[in-house]
């Protein structure tokens, strides 16, 4: 675990943008840095100096270049885009009609922010002025905003020139419960309570309850969806003990990947390697493009992310697939920056590839497994307290 948290730390290190520091989009981005990505990032400076792969020192200057560029950076209503410029902080365009803020993408960032808040010492005048920057990025986005004139639902994008155009509503059950429980602590912007129940939970509308494989799933579409559902927004929130009037959330994220592995256990599409130590579908990358794999959409790609950033959940499931990928896979799959986002045995294919949204989990994920060090430094932040009081959370 060691090794694989080194190689995949190296990702956001070594690999991160010299102007900016943040995360590229892939290793093959050039200049398009991931807010999202960049969020899970700077999560993983912090495990980096806590494992002794870097000091200090060095992370505190690098929190510094990335929360100074964030300062400057392109933002509307207070919300990053999903891609910008990692020399300029100028926006790239997701897609035609996505070139400004993307809500979602800015709430695993500043999931991010608050994690490496909770890390500094405001008693180091560096490093207060670094919680200081913080809070003013923080408070700075108007998630209300993002509510098209108070409706109870939040939307996730808006452009100054394509205004509402994308026209996405955030609905559970998906990977975006980190986007509702930012939105409610908000000290400056938050939403009400009826936007969680109403938009994100469509008044129960998100509940499954059905079972697969003689696993119940609380929330969400047959089979549970890609395992990411499970994991961006569980970086920082902890699910242990988490619940409200939907569901127990470590029972939700343990039960979905149960089910991904017992799907690929039972392998009904007959497709090489899949069982006990080799399983795991969700998004990413495959050799026709990329695609949210999943038991629905199964397209013979494993993704090693999925089943090594679902270790708090399925421990010796986890490990297995960590030591297959790692000691009988081994060169085609670890390489300096981890493990290849995918491989698809019955077309020969492995990919070349890492993506920061692939890699962020697997660092962190691991992290938490051993020390709940992410989870115990996000879920200290006092506004967490009120929005887990506001939305009904236990």
């Amino acid at each position: 675990m060691d090794k694989v948290q080194k190689n995949t730390f190296s990702y956001f290190w070594d690999f991160g943008h010299p102007v900016s520091g943040l995360a590229r989009e892939r290793n093959t981005s050039g200049d398009v840095v991931t807010i999202g990505g960049s969020g899970f990032g700077l999560m993983s400076i912090i495990v980096g100096i806590e494992r002794q792969f870097i000091t200090r020192a060095e992370g505190i200057e690098r929190f510094s270049k990335i929360i100074n560029f964030l300062k400057k950076a392109d933002r509307f209503h207070g919300a990053f885009p999903h891609w910008m410029n990692g020399n300029t902080g100028k926006t790239i365009p997701f897609s035609t009609n996505d070139n400004g803020a993307d809500l979602v993408e800015t709430s695993y960032l500043v999931q991010g922010l608050l994690t490496v808040r909770a890390y500094l010492n405001p008693s180091n005048s560096t490093e207060l002025t670094l919680i200081n920057s913080i809070n003013e990025i923080w408070e700075g986005v108007e998630w209300d905003w993002f509510t098209k004139g108070n409706q109870n639902v939040l939307y996730w994008h808006w452009s100054p020139d394509k205004a509402w155009s994308m026209n996405v509503q955030i609905k559970g059950w998906n990977e975006c419960l980190i986007t509702y429980f930012l939105a409610a602590a908000s000290p400056t912007h938050s939403i009400n309570s009826n936007v969680y129940h109403q938009g994100w939970a469509g008044n129960e509308k998100m509940k499954n309850g059905n079972s697969y494989y003689n696993i119940n799933l609380p929330l969400g579409e047959s089979f549970g969806g890609p395992l990411f559902f499970a994991h961006y927004s569980f970086l920082g929130l902890d699910p242990r003990n988490l619940s409200d009037t939907y569901a127990n959330y470590w029972d939700q994220n343990t039960n979905h990947s149960k089910i991904n592995l017992a799907y690929c256990i039972a392998n009904p599409n007959k497709f090489p390697l899949y069982g006990e130590n080799c399983w795991g579908l969700t998004a990413s990358d495959n050799s026709n493009g990329y695609s949210a794999h999943s038991p629905t959409n199964d397209k013979g790609v494993i993704s090693p992310t999925a089943a090594i950033s679902s270790i708090p959940y399925t421990p010796d499931a986890s490990l297995k697939a960590l030591k297959f990928y790692y000691y009988i896979l081994g060169d085609k799959l670890f390489k300096n920056y981890g493990f290849v986002d995918a491989f698809d045995v019955s077309n020969g294919w492995f990919a070349s590839s890492f993506l920061a949204i692939d890699q962020g989990p697997i660092i962190l994920m691991i992290e938490n497994y051993r020390t709940q060090l992410l989870w115990d430094l996000f879920m200290s932040n006092p506004e967490i307290i009120v929005s887990k009081n506001k939305l009904g959370f236990k």
